[in-house]
């Protein structure tokens, strides 16, 4: 399958670098141990942070005759090398307050000494330092290129932090604990190459060059105590790193005090500084990459790097079972390209859209279709194709899957030379902006090819559902005349039982080919919706019908055309009053009546009226709706009239307008939006929706219509307003 620059190189890094990453991980999360344990011992004073050197070296003075050197570690243990009062050599941990001994310094245990040998050098001195700065500098690749991945998925460095769609366990918790963790795996990264390039002095001198004290310019007077000298005064204890004392009380010995950022050397009588030189910037980073890298002298920053480097095993794990699923989605057919009357393309970046593709082509295979299945990318022209089905997610800003991102160059360049019957298919979820916006682009491509006929409407799949993907299978089945089913041990979808609906009313039609009115009541109409389906099994087989649901009145209301020996139709219009039918009404909340928007716009020919109805009916706030509707004659228009008028009367209609092709001017629903098409353009700019019912002829009308009234006016393609969910759709 093909695959995005930045995926390919994340990957690639990764492979290259994953055992001596386990080895660093492994060793780093033993190593994050030692700076929370060392913060356990009590050498640390309370309030260490403001004492001043004015105030512990007088006392330290005091209590020891002798001091040669003072350390301050990461820790905040203050180590003090001299002589007690009773001349024994000592180096203890004090209390910079009092003088008193806190305790005697013990050398790092044995294994984490070990430890630590392995994690830096492996055993092999220089060059085991090479390979692990080398491991952390593909760290730093690995995560700026898994950034990206990132933003990508997301859809925007905006949205960098919002809800993910589950796609299984490994998929979603490497990008859940990559984002968490990205800060401190990248601050590892950095400073592990940091660390690496000093040590092979790559990154500029970090030596420092102690300044000559010129021992002639070194004054007596005046003299000072040292609680008065105002260096230490204004020097804390915790910027210190350690301090040489002089060898005697001479004027020409002196104090030398290595700070975090200077070194100073002071007169110990008059407490002048005598030099100053400040570390180079070198030094300086270097030492905060240490800090940075092993945690020491901050518990809670260790425990956060323990985490991450265990995060960074999780990864190499988890990363290897996305890789192998991917794999696992190579595409293998039982027939060519040429032979096949059934061609399968997908668009896929994660390969999650192949297991509903393989589905397909598995049941088809097994009805003795000669199918193909192919990446987006791999359209060429199909000699013996009947039917093509395209099912594609949406990558990044709305963007093709990278293995689909050439297919509108192949599909100018190559027609078929035949008709072909398409039906599109997208994959996505709701919480993003661009929802299958790429399938919608997709649909209109093919839209626009002479040889592409439109089997069934577009239709959509939101996180993987499989009741979503159902309802595709569905329609698809009932105008290929070619099975498709979605079991429950496929998809995972729960059987829905039926119900017992009563027909309360029935129009009929004396016409072979009119349009008749069915009401039914149902116990459920709480859960049912206008814009819901109404799925019958007329011949109580697999055989499903659907039918768009208008509520009015408490009722169901369906708007069905009688066709001649048609299985569904011809069952409906056959029952009376009374009469009972078993059927399932299934939930298509992306067609119901949008509350938040300021105007709708709805469109319709025929038996495509019936949701608007049930919507008409239930806009209780009054939102503005205009309604578009196509008929045959004044006569097919009269049993929709009464109500319409009176809905108009209640403001619950902004405004009708009507089209019939058999009488007057013989206008079509597109020439109406064509007149106002202004109008439209206005909705679309202000967030309004238009909502578009009926048959798959007149939807391709007006969406060629659409596409050009969005160009023109908006500067868009219908895709941008389709994929933002200002278009809504339900054609059969």
């Amino acid at each position: 399958m093909t695959i995005s620059v930045w995926r390919y190189s994340h990957l690639a890094l990764a492979v290259s670098s994953f055992l001596l990453l386990i080895l660093a991980s492994v060793t780093g999360i033993i190593l994050a141990f030692e700076p929370i344990l060392q913060e356990t011992q009590p050498y640390r004073v309370e309030g260490f942070s403001d004492i001043r050197l004015a105030q512990t070296l007088p006392v330290l003075k005091k209590n020891f005759s002798e001091i040669s050197e003072l350390t301050v570690d990461a820790h905040g243990f203050m180590q003090l090398t001299g002589r007690s009062a009773d001349g024994k050599n000592l180096t203890v941990y004090v209390d910079p307050r009092t003088g008193s001994i806190l305790g005697k310094p013990t050398p790092q245990s044995e294994f984490f000494q070990w430890v630590t040998a392995l994690h830096r050098s492996l055993f092999l001195k220089e060059i085991g330092r090479f390979f692990i700065g080398l491991t952390a500098f593909l760290l730093v690749l690995i995560t700026v290129s898994g950034t990206a991945l990132i933003i990508q998925r997301q859809r925007g460095l905006k949205r960098f932090f919002t809800r993910i769609v589950r796609d299984n366990f490994a998929q979603y918790y490497h990008v859940v604990l990559g984002r968490l963790s990205l800060i401190p795996i990248f601050v590892i990264a950095l400073s592990g190459t940091y660390l690496s390039l000093a040590r092979f002095e790559l990154v500029g001198s970090t030596k420092i060059m102690s300044s000559d004290v010129d021992l002639d310019a070194i004054q007596s007077k005046p003299k000072r105590q040292l609680a008065d000298i105002p260096v230490l005064q204004r020097t804390k204890l915790a910027d210190v790193q350690s301090i040489e004392f002089p060898f005697s009380d001479d004027v020409e010995d002196y104090y030398t005090l290595k700070l975090n950022d200077r070194e100073l050397t002071v007169n110990q009588v008059t407490g002048d500084i005598l030099t100053e030189t400040p570390y180079p910037t070198a030094t300086l980073l270097t030492n905060l990459s240490l800090d940075l890298h092993t945690g020491r002298g901050n518990a809670v920053w260790a425990i956060i790097l323990a985490i991450a480097a265990g995060n960074i095993l999780f990864f190499i794990y988890s990363g290897f079972v996305i890789t192998f699923r991917r794999r696992a989605n190579r595409v293998r057919n039982n027939y060519t390209a040429d032979e096949s009357r059934v061609i399968i393309l997908v668009g896929s970046e994660n390969g999650s859209t192949f297991q509903f593709a393989r589905l397909v082509q598995d049941q088809l295979l097994k009805q003795g279709q000669k199918v193909y299945l192919a990446e987006l990318n791999q359209h060429t022209t199909f000699p013996n194709a009947e039917h093509l089905i395209v099912l594609t997610a949406t990558y990044g800003l709305g963007d093709a899957p990278t293995n689909a991102s050439r297919f509108a160059t192949l599909l100018s360049k190559q027609q078929q030379g035949r008709s072909v019957r398409y039906s599109v298919v997208g994959f996505g979820s709701r919480s993003y902006p661009d929802f299958c916006k790429f399938a919608f682009e997709v649909n209109q491509l093919l839209s626009k090819q002479s040889w592409a006929i439109p089997l069934v409407d577009i239709h959509t799949v939101n996180d993987k559902s499989p009741d979503d993907f159902s309802l595709w299978a569905e329609a698809w089945s009932q105008q290929a005349d070619l099975l498709i089913t979605v079991s429950a041990d496929q998809l995972n979808a729960k059987e829905i039982p039926l119900e017992t609906l009563t027909v309360t009313a029935n129009s009929r039609t004396a016409q072979s080919d009119g349009t008749f009115l069915l009401r039914l009541r149902t116990k459920r109409l709480r859960n049912v919706a206008s814009g819901d389906l109404l799925a019958i099994y007329p011949a109580n087989d697999h055989r499903e019908r659907l039918y768009s649901i208008g509520v009015v009145d408490k009722e169901l209301q369906l708007s069905v055309r009688l066709h001649p020996y048609g299985l569904g139709s011809g069952f409906l219009h056959a029952l009376t009053p009374g009469q009972t039918l078993q059927a399932r009404i299934v939930s298509n909340t992306h067609f119901h009546f949008p509350q938040e928007a300021p105007a709708v716009v709805m469109i319709s020919n025929g038996t495509g009226i019936a949701p608007f109805l049930g919507m008409v009916s239930e806009n209780r706030r009054n939102v503005p709706c205009h309604l578009y509707c196509g008929f045959r004659s004044t006569a097919s228009f009269a049993k929709y009239q009464k109500f319409l008028e009176m809905s108009q009367a209640e403001q619950k209609v902004a405004r009708l307008h009507l089209a019939f092709s058999r009488e007057g001017t013989k206008q079509y629903v597109s020439d109406l939006i064509a007149s106002d098409a202004t109008f439209i353009a206005d909705v679309l700019a202000t967030r309004g929706v238009l909502m578009i019912c009926g048959s798959l002829a007149m939807q391709k009308d007006v969406l060629a219509l659409l596409e050009e009234v969005c160009q023109n006016k908006l500067g868009n393609s219908v895709s941008l307003y389709q994929s933002h969910g200002q278009i809504l759709m339900d054609c059969y």
